[in-house]
């Protein structure tokens, strides 16, 4: 988002949150959502004992690794409790002082009872004997525009060729990883994770296929941009509602759908 709005880049990609927080500090030429990658939040609850049977409940009197506060995953995660009945701030203890990128070192040496963790190293943690994962954040939450692309008001108004041409290029990737296999996946993108294990990589990819990470089209729909919002007023990171028709320009989508 910083590097978009000091046009040192025309495209940014991240949370819808990011366009929000813009609109409401009042820029004219604030940035708009044109085409939405992921659905669910991807992190994953791993515990530090296995448990054949969980239940959000038994976060209770816990500890636990959400991130950083104010980032949707951590968000998300109270949204869930929230939704189990529980409150966050009373009934578990959520550590946000970690950084992302030392999360589950600090599980693995720490005295944490559950840590969240995107793949693939959720799935490396558990491989190593570190940890277990026992439920999906993403899953628990519900749809939720977790990432997608942006753009300044202005840059797509006077640049709309780039724009669908940008979007008919992530909807043909969006159907490609739908009829493929997480193995066919693998294969494909494995040069960008030179350091991860291809069985491991395929793992990571299939947990994301079973919980339909991935959007099957750049629509980013209204009823999931309010979950999004309603994340974020729970959380107290956001006061009201900002207009969907504001932040999110579908006009690309549909075309490319169409």
């Amino acid at each position: 988002m910083t590097a978009v709005l000091a046009n040192q880049c025309d495209i940014g990609f991240a949370g819808p949150e990011a366009s929000i927080y813009v609109y409401n500090e009042g820029k004219e030429d604030f940035c708009q959502v044109f085409a939405q990658m992921t659905q669910k939040d991807g992190s994953f609850l791993v515990a530090r004992n296995q448990n054949e049977n969980f239940n959000w409940e038994d976060l209770k009197g816990k500890m636990v690794i959400p991130g950083r506060k104010g980032g949707v995953p951590y968000m998300t995660l109270e949204y869930v409790l929230k939704k189990n009945g529980m409150n966050p701030q009373k009934d578990t203890t959520l550590d946000d002082s970690i950084k992302f990128d030392l999360m589950a070192g600090a599980f693995a040496s720490g005295n944490a009872d559950y840590v969240t963790l995107f793949e693939p190293t959720a799935s490396m943690t558990q491989e190593q004997g570190k940890g277990y994962i026992v439920a999906s954040v993403g899953e628990a939450a519900g749809e939720i525009p977790y990432t997608a692309y942006f753009a300044k008001k202005s840059y797509i108004q006077e640049n709309e060729e780039t724009i669908q041409k940008f979007t008919n290029a992530i909807y043909k990737g969006q159907q490609w990883v739908k009829d493929h296999s997480s193995k066919e996946i693998a294969q494909t993108i494995q040069n960008f994770f030179p350091d991860t294990d291809i069985k491991m990589l395929e793992a990571a990819i299939q947990s994301y296929q079973n919980i339909n990470a991935w959007s099957e089209t750049p629509v980013l729909k209204e009823e999931a941009f309010n979950r999004l919002e309603e994340v974020m007023i729970m959380a107290g990171e956001l006061k009201e509602n900002v207009p969907y028709d504001k932040i999110v320009n579908n006009k690309y989508t549909q075309e490319t759908v169409k």
